[in-house]
């Protein structure tokens, strides 16, 4: 690509500006409001930051202040954030289902001065706190629904009325912007990026235009886009993933963000869109394959044996794609079949048919869905990093797909292992550190290199392998090493899982709980007549309690070592879930919080004596009342061990 030199070298708002000169009238963003998607060119987009940017300064925003933003996917969103940009700020963003005195305590730490929020539920929250945050001086608002009483208050303020201020303060000084544009630098700090907080409290890493914009040129050396390419903005703009492509992808290529009409209808309007490349977590690509074995046990007996043939082929067909192998003429002849009579259409109907590469990422993926993906056409690859490196510091290439790795360093990346097994990065991504943490940033970058707190190796082929979290890795009780992650990817591989959470440390053997998959076992469930109301209701099954004990068991028939075998289980009444902090906002299981919470479960595990507990647990209806009831757990030990 040309020019990638000096990109490497601009500002976000720079690069912004650099686009209307380049390609100004072609669409940079399309948004779904009411049903119709509205475009805006990069032009547009430009005069609406240049809005945004001199109206946040009218209203008091100087150099270094902070600005939070608590929204979903909007073009606002942008606006805001590079709006403060371009004028000297720093952008935040938090997860909009944080809790209020989430939000207060984060807002005071980032020390912030404006908080944006799209909705009355957000502002709600804000509201909420007020005397917690004194350093807040406006809250803005994008959608006025809801509002009438916050109107009347000066700490609230509706956005339209920021861009009247932005235009009126552009019409007196034309050249002010620009002039605010150029005082930026590529080293400069733009962005706070929460942590996802597995251990504790988000930290802030501090990031810079540089971080954002090497991360978007160095991906796109791997993987190139085309400038008409398209990308849907759904994964949350608090997770790293998605300001890696809004900030960094989309400026260093041209392509266009698009924003769904709402999180809820983000799937459908993936359809409309048609991406060329995906980003998301494990669990969008596991909830996407959920969703196709369901619609495959619905079709007809003959319907649903074409595809179980055909996906053999296509697994057959995955492995040499996969490894960049030539194929077989036969093999290669039936896997076009395929393709053309099975998976063509199937993949249409979720919306990938246009989609070149799907990236996965925030946690390992069992190497059976990678061959699923594979084997009906979409090229999912496995990426790796963290936060404090933008997200990305490694990937697979295609033709060098390997499940059990994640990929090789990307361009300008250095990696290396220390002596003590953690992986640790090098590249022009990195963050200078944690905001108003030095103690915390001299261990993240400990000798010039990002520690990532990941133990793991790298192959004879240069892949890099992620064993698991450093301080999560497991010792039984003879001091055999397991990985937790590793054990809870393989089981969450059946169709009927949806989580788990593996014990052991320190014990005899293995343990789990397990979340089954509420939408795969409803439908196995009413195939076979077995009633239900609720999640609780269908996990205190025992049918369902016999088709989890086979799952468990094939888990273990495969099992490389001895140890790694698991010995009892128990099936959740309730399923994982982030806002009872059970799960981190990027879907990671807060291990110790999870055992804390159910210590009595764990102790139960641990006792073989004990077949079933009584336990006091909290039913929520649908409208949100909720009552407490007593249910019996069982608990099940594995034939054989």
């Amino acid at each position: 690509m040309e020019h990638r030199d000096q990109l490497a070298e601009f500002s976000i708002p720079q690069l912004l500006r650099w686009r209307v000169k380049t390609t100004g009238d072609k669409v940079a963003l399309r948004e779904k409001d009411f049903g119709c998607w509205n475009c805006y060119t990069w032009s547009e987009y430009y005069e609406f930051v240049r809005k945004t940017g001199l109206g946040l300064q009218r209203i008091g925003l100087a150099k270094d202040d902070k600005i939070a933003i608590i929204s979903d996917n909007i073009p606002e969103t942008l606006y805001v954030a590079i709006g403060a940009q371009a004028v000297g700020g720093i952008s935040a963003a938090i997860y909009q289902t944080s809790l209020p005195e989430e939000i207060g305590g984060i807002l005071e730490y980032l020390d912030v001065t404006i908080v944006f929020c799209n909705d009355q539920e957000q502002v709600d929250k804000v509201a909420e706190v007020r005397e917690q945050i004194p350093r807040v001086k406006k809250v803005i608002y994008e959608d006025p629904r809801g509002m009438r009483e916050y109107k009347r208050d000066d700490w609230f303020m509706f956005i339209e009325d920021l861009y009247d201020l932005g235009e009126e303060v552009h019409n007196k000084d034309p050249e002010l912007f620009d002039q605010l544009v150029d005082q930026g630098e590529a080293d400069d700090v733009c962005h706070f990026c929460l942590t996802s907080g597995t251990t504790g409290l988000p930290k802030g890493s501090m990031l810079t235009h540089r971080n954002y914009i090497n991360m978007g040129l160095q991906i796109t050396e791997v993987d190139p886009l085309e400038e008409t390419d398209e990308y849907l903005s759904f994964l949350p703009f608090a997770w790293i993933g998605e300001q890696m492509n809004s900030f960094g992808v989309a400026m260093a290529t041209g392509i266009a963000i698009n924003f769904p009409e709402s999180v809820e209808t983000s799937m459908d309007d993936l359809k409309e869109i048609g991406p060329h490349f995906m980003f998301g977590a494990p669990r969008i690509y596991e909830t996407i394959r959920s969703q196709i074995w369901l619609k495959i046990d619905e079709a007809y007996w003959l319907n649903r044996t074409i595809y179980n043939y055909f996906m053999k082929i296509g697994e057959k067909a995955a492995g040499y794609r996969m490894t960049g192998k030539d194929m077989p003429g036969g093999l290669r002849f039936l896997a076009w079949l395929g393709t053309q009579m099975i998976f063509r259409p199937l993949v249409n109907q979720i919306g990938l048919l246009r989609l070149r590469r799907a990236y996965t990422g925030g946690a390992a993926l069992g190497p059976e869905l990678f061959t699923f993906y594979q084997a009906i056409g979409v090229n999912l690859k496995q990426i790796y990093g963290q936060t404090e490196i933008v997200g990305i510091a490694y990937m697979h290439r295609d033709g060098d797909v390997r499940p059990d790795t994640v990929g090789k360093p990307l361009p300008g990346t250095e990696c290396k292992i220390s002596e003590e097994g953690e992986i640790l990065s090098r590249s022009a991504s990195v963050t200078p550190g944690y905001y108003k943490l030095p103690e915390k940033t001299e261990e993240l970058l400990e000798g010039g290199w990002l520690h990532s707190g990941d133990a793991g190796y790298i192959d004879e082929q240069g892949h890099l392998v992620v064993i698991d979290r450093i301080s999560d890795v497991m010792h039984n009780q003879k001091g055999d090493m397991f990985s937790p992650m590793f054990l809870e990817n393989r089981l969450k591989f059946s169709p009927y899982i949806k989580e788990a959470v593996i014990f052991g440390d320190g014990m005899d053997y293995v343990a789990t709980l397990i979340n089954v998959d509420p939408i795969v076992v409803g439908k196995w469930a009413e195939d076979r007549g077995i009633s239900f109301s609720t999640y609780m209701d269908l996990s205190l099954q025992p049918e369902v309690a016999e088709l989890i004990n086979s799952e468990v068991q094939k888990i273990n028939k495969n099992a490389e070592k001895e140890h790694f075998k698991i010995k009892r289980f128990a099936i959740l009444y309730k399923l994982l879930d982030m806002d009872d902090g059970e799960l981190t906002k990027t879907g990671k299981i807060r291990r110790k919080f999870v055992r804390e919470k159910y210590n009595n479960l764990y102790e139960a595990l641990y006792d073989a004596q004990v077949s079933e507990k009584q336990v006091e647990a909290f039913y929520q209806y649908q409208d949100g009342q909720t009552t407490t009831v007593d249910t019996t757990i069982h608990f099940y030990t594995m034939e054989g061990e």
